[in-house]
């Protein structure tokens, strides 16, 4: 039973975790999106603020670092939670793709019944 509720509390802050990352990288790249217009609108040159361009990118990269990082401790703590018997435990969190379907494939789906594309 101890194992369920730390395993509970780990799932928790493990979902946290990456919620603040989602969100730190949305906020960033909402900044960076905003930056060319920004300086097209304050009638800047293109050569005004060229370094702010470049750090805000790199932080991006380095926040879908931090995500890539995030989602393999997922993974890791999933075969965790597989080897000291909590296969059939649910944690919560998002709809995951099946595990042996290639990501790009787990949602779709063939509609018994349904139209072909013209």
């Amino acid at each position: 039973m101890k194992r369920k509720i730390l395993g509970h509390q780990v799932a928790e802050q493990l979902f946290a975790a990456e919620a603040a990352i989602d969100g730190a990288l949305s906020a960033v790249a909402a900044l960076t999106a905003m930056l060319p217009n920004a300086r097209i609108e304050a009638r800047l040159s293109a050569v005004v603020g060229q370094g702010v361009f470049d750090r805000s990118s790199q932080t991006i990269m380095a926040l879908t670092e931090a995500r890539r990082g995030i989602v393999e401790t997922h993974k890791a703590l999933s075969d965790v939670q597989n080897s000291i018997g909590l296969r059939n435990v649910s944690f919560g969190g998002e709809d995951k793709p099946d595990e042996n379907v290639p990501p790009h494939e787990a949602r779709l789906r063939t509609v018994p019944g349904g139209r072909q594309a013209a």
